[in-house]
Parts: C-alpha cells; sequence; structure tokens
C-alpha cells in the first residue's frame, strides 16, 4: 500500500492535482484497503459499488460519496488503465442553501475577540471572499494597497483570481506587514510559517459561541455572506462569478436564491 500511495501521489501531481485532492483521494485508498485487504486493482465492479453503497448507508453526504467515486474512477482509468472498467456515475447532489449571516453577525462575531491577529483574520476573509485555505496562504506580496486588491495564489482548481481588498483593513494590513518581506505570510503561526486552517476555524467557532448566535455557521459561512451581500447591493452575479473565483456560474447562482428579494417582501397571510 505505502508503494501505491507514492505512486499515486507522483502521478497526480505531475497531473497538477492540488495537494488537498490528493490527500483526498489516498484516503479514500487506504479505507478500501482496509476493508478489502487485498490489492486494490483485484477489488470487483459489484465491491466497489457495495462499498459505495454501505458509504450511502452510513449518512455520509453525496458530496464525499463523490468524491470517492472520483478517487476509485481516477485509480482504475487513469492508473491502472482498464479499459473495460465502467467509470462510476456521481450520486445526485443534494441542494442546500447556504448558511448566511447578516453583517450585524458578522460584526458581532469579529467583535467577540480583542486579539488583532483574529480579528483580522475573519474580517479579511468576509470583505474579500476567501476561502479558509486561502486566507492562511495570503502573502504580503498579494496584497495591493494601490489598486485595493488581493491576488489570491493557486486557489481551488489550482487557479489565481483577483478580488477586492476594503479601505477599512489597511491600518491592520499596515500594522502586519510591517518588518515583513513580501514573500512572508501575512498570517504566521507562533512556531513559524503560516498559520493552520483549523486554527483559523476553531477562531471563528470560539467568536461565534461567544456571540450567542445560533445559526450552524462555519467559517465558510463568511465566503457565503460576502456573495450575499454583493447581490443584494446590486452588484452583477458574473463579477461575483469573478471575485469568487467560481468556474460556472451556477455555481454563484445559488446565492440568488438566499437573497431574492421578490420572495423576502411577500407576506404570510397569516
Amino acid at each position: 500500500m505505502p508503494n501505491l500511495l507514492e505512486i499515486i501521489t507522483k502521478e497526480m501531481t505531475l497531473r497538477n492535482y492540488s495537494q488537498k485532492t490528493i490527500k483526498a483521494y489516498s484516503g479514500v485508498y487506504k479505507d478500501m484497503y482496509k476493508k478489502f485487504k487485498r490489492p486494490l486493482r483485484d477489488i470487483s465492479e459489484n465491491e466497489i459499488n457495495d462499498y459505495l453503497y454501505q458509504k450511502i448507508k452510513a449518512g455520509l453526504t453525496s458530496q464525499t460519496v463523490a468524491l470517492a467515486a472520483n478517487a476509485i474512477n481516477f485509480l482504475f482509468t487513469k492508473l491502472y488503465k482498464k479499459n473495460d472498467f465502467k467509470k462510476i456515475r456521481h450520486p445526485k447532489k443534494t441542494h442546500r442553501l447556504p448558511i448566511i449571516l447578516t453583517k450585524k453577525e458578522i460584526e458581532s462575531i469579529i467583535n467577540q475577540t480583542k486579539n488583532h491577529k483574529h480579528r483580522l483574520i475573519m474580517s479579511l476573509a468576509y470583505s474579500a471572499g476567501l476561502r479558509v485555505s486561502e486566507v492562511v496562504n495570503v502573502r504580503v506580496k498579494d496584497i495591493d494597497t494601490t489598486e485595493m486588491t488581493i491576488t489570491v495564489r493557486q486557489g481551488k482548481g489550482m487557479k489565481d483570481r483577483l478580488t477586492v481588498l476594503s479601505p477599512r483593513l489597511l491600518d491592520s494590513l499596515h500594522t502586519f506587514t510591517a518588518g515583513k518581506k513580501s514573500n512572508d505570510y501575512l498570517f504566521e503561526s507562533e512556531r513559524g510559517g503560516k498559520l493552520t486552517t483549523s486554527t483559523a476555524q476553531l477562531v471563528f467557532q470560539q467568536c461565534l459561541k461567544k456571540s450567542g448566535i445560533q445559526k450552524e455557521a462555519t467559517f465558510h459561512s463568511l465566503r457565503h455572506s460576502f456573495a450575499t451581500h454583493l447581490l443584494e447591493n446590486g452588484t452583477d452575479v458574473r463579477y461575483v462569478q469573478a471575485l469568487l473565483g467560481h468556474a460556472n456560474i451556477r455555481t454563484t447562482q445559488i446565492y440568488t436564491h438566499v437573497t431574492n428579494p421578490m420572495i423576502k417582501n411577500i407576506k404570510s397571510p397569516l
């Protein structure tokens, strides 16, 4: 199994897959080997279908099962190159509306900590629509205070993009970039190097709990809220798509269901 994972990592790296995807796929292969206890190339189609079926029965989300299906398809078609292998069709995705925080709720969450670094992490994520992985990867050179933009490097899908920089954060950013080199991370851990995503997520959850807000929000809700609030302000959905880095506009249009003013203006007959 270690040799297989090494080969897979090398193959996926050459194909420019992200480290996050490589780690996720490797997790699927480890889980399959643990279950079947024999070389994965010898697993039958029926066994694969049963493996995925058990995942669905266990209550895993359609996205998680789809990831496992993608990993299996890659293994048998790209690595083993089995011509007779029938690619697994993805399970139907569930369509859930994203959890959105109001502007007052976001302000309340940020105000729950006096730690300037923690406040800036959450403020930057919301003001620029950044994923947690993108926040911790921001380097000093990515901040352009002249053009008021942030360059997101190698985001999801290994793509670079530009997003907006809020003037309200300039003073804090000047403080955090003082004395740093252009290639240094904006948010460094106490041990050196960049901050971990788990630390940023923990900071958000602690502040959410202190705020008393009952929504099942996550760090990613800051990004959801960024998109929704832009649409509420009249920003064209195509510009929101570019700022978020969505390849397909249909992904961005989910936020139009959350912020539909026509529905919000309808009064209940009760």
